[in-house]
């Protein structure tokens, strides 16, 4: 959808039809085609990459992604990457008549090693923000991420009060750097115990719903863990929006590649999630999500 349909633009960047609710609108929606934003930032975080770009496009809400591309050398072998890889914003902010977007990286092929290697000045190509975000907790809320899942709740944690809690979960030490970006102090949890407690993230949560079960859970992982995350919160009857992953080469809805079932039937998930209610859900185990 583009802000060329006849509908009105909004201070956001939400595009609506005329007549309608902007605020029934849940998404940012994204500006037609590819545009390029420069990369002003590319830094170590211990084992991922933060990579900052300025974008010309509509602020974006926690949750929504974009789909990524260098400008040159995307496809500099003929073959692999070809298409766009997708990732949710980790921070967005106004920054120099434009919007500074983070996303939080990790080199595990071909393109996100190319992202990985993307220099100060050198141009990335984005389509978006794509797809459904969290909506607003109206009361009080617990945000839990998983690994390179801590980039969505980062995005929704400076929205919310500083005292709000965030629980983390990384493989090490090296991985739990990314806490350090959070106003908050995260509850952290490892695969090892080099930094924090070792254990699953799923163990502070239970300890933090035994003691308000009014809150509302907003995750985001690997697919083993929302899916504990569901579980839990089904046997708990708490509400949770869970921000899911599934292969993606488009982006908007075209391509089917990202259809996942529910229990009212299959959907896509880069057009009408990737924040799924956890109610709506019979598993997070998606087939071909990986993480």
């Amino acid at each position: 959808m583009s802000s060329g349909n006849g509908g009105s633009v909004l201070p956001q960047g939400d595009t609506v039809a005329p007549g309608q609710d902007a605020s029934l609108e849940p998404r940012t929606l994204a500006p037609f085609g590819r545009r390029p934003a420069p990369v002003v930032e590319n830094r170590g975080l211990g084992g991922y990459r933060l990579v900052s770009v300025l974008d010309q496009g509509p602020v974006p809400r926690p949750g929504q992604f974009y789909m990524l591309a260098t400008e040159e050398r995307w496809d500099a072998t003929g073959e692999r990457p070809y298409l766009p890889r997708a990732f949710s914003h980790a921070r967005a902010r106004e920054e120099a008549g434009a919007v500074r977007l983070d996303f939080l990286l990790e080199a595990v092929g071909p393109g996100t090693e190319r992202l990985a290697d993307a220099e100060q000045g050198e141009r990335l190509l984005l389509v978006g923000p794509l797809g459904i975000g969290f909506r607003e907790p109206d009361g009080p809320a617990l945000l839990v991420g998983g690994g390179i899942g801590a980039a969505p709740i980062l995005a929704l944690a400076d929205e919310l009060p500083d005292e709000t809690p965030v629980m983390l979960g990384f493989r090490n030490a090296a991985y739990a750097e990314a806490a350090g970006l959070f106003a908050q102090q995260p509850l952290l949890t490892t695969d090892d115990g080099s930094a924090g407690t070792r254990a699953l993230v799923t163990q502070p949560l239970r300890g933090a719903l035994d003691e308000d079960r009014s809150a509302t859970v907003y995750a985001c992982g690997p697919p083993p863990m929302l899916e504990a995350v569901r579980a839990l919160m089904a046997e708990r009857g708490v509400q949770a929006q869970l921000a899911m992953e599934s292969g993606m080469a488009c982006g908007f809805g075209a391509c089917f590649g990202c259809v996942v079932p529910t229990r009212s039937g299959y959907i896509r998930l880069c057009v009408d999630g990737p924040v799924m209610d956890a109610a709506e859900l019979e598993t997070a185990l998606v087939a071909g999500a990986g993480h």
